[in-house]
């Protein structure tokens, strides 16, 4: 499958990339610490549209299968803020996954929010033995792997389901902010066949009053400073 994957940072990620800036858009971008390694091209041009990056293991393995967590988390942090210029606020686990140590050691290595838990539409404040870690809204309900591929939904169902979902969350956000994830990964969604139905969750959410796009650490600095 490595060609599958390689497509998505040869072509996809410049396709979604495109319908981002175009919407003036600033992504969250997860991402494996070994890519400022091997395209830096492509983390360079995200930093420079002002992506924020989120650590995602140095490489796509879960948390489990690491002989040293505190190592790899480190590993990744390095690369991120080396490549960003930035410090690495964010985390999600490949597959969503933790072990019972991950967010102590998270919050020891400086990291304040992560975004493995997917109970609620916002914000929250984790248990840790000492300091303090936040969950952020994610999806596997708005998730072009589980769509596209384990459920194998057709193309403009990505489309549909994000603007159904998003639907209920504006009605519902009368009674306060509610926060939605978009979550695509450029093999998928960068696709030919998948892509203009990428563009049109902006254009359809751009046409609603009170809307606000925000990066990770914006809605981790609104939700403290509330």
């Amino acid at each position: 499958n490595y060609s599958w994957f390689d497509y998505g940072l040869r072509v996809g990620i410049w396709r979604l990339k495109d319908v981002l800036d175009h919407h003036e858009i600033r992504a969250t971008m997860s991402l494996n610490g070994v890519l400022c390694e091997t395209y830096p091209q492509v983390v360079d041009e995200c930093v420079r549209s002002q992506w924020e990056l989120m650590g995602h293991n140095y490489i796509q393995q879960v948390m489990s299968k690491e002989p040293d967590e505190r190592a790899a988390i480190r590993k990744t942090k390095q690369l991120l803020e080396e490549a960003s210029g930035k410090p690495m606020r964010g985390w999600i686990g490949p597959g969503l996954s933790e072990t019972e140590a991950t967010l102590d050691l998270l919050v020891e290595e400086g990291v304040e929010y992560v975004a493995d838990w997917v109970n609620d539409d916002v914000p929250y404040q984790l248990k840790t033995a000492d300091g303090a870690l936040y969950a952020l809204p994610y999806s596997l309900e708005i998730n072009d792997i589980v769509l596209h591929l384990v459920q194998q939904r057709p193309s403009p169902e990505l489309f549909e389901r994000t603007r159904d979902q998003f639907d209920t969350l504006y009605s519902e956000s009368a009674g306060g902010a509610k926060v939605m994830c978009v979550a695509v990964h450029p093999y998928v969604s960068g696709v030919g066949h998948r892509i203009k139905y990428f563009r049109q969750i902006f254009d359809y959410m751009q046409q609603h009053e009170g809307v606000v796009f925000m990066t990770g650490e914006e809605i981790l600095d609104w939700y403290v400073g509330t």
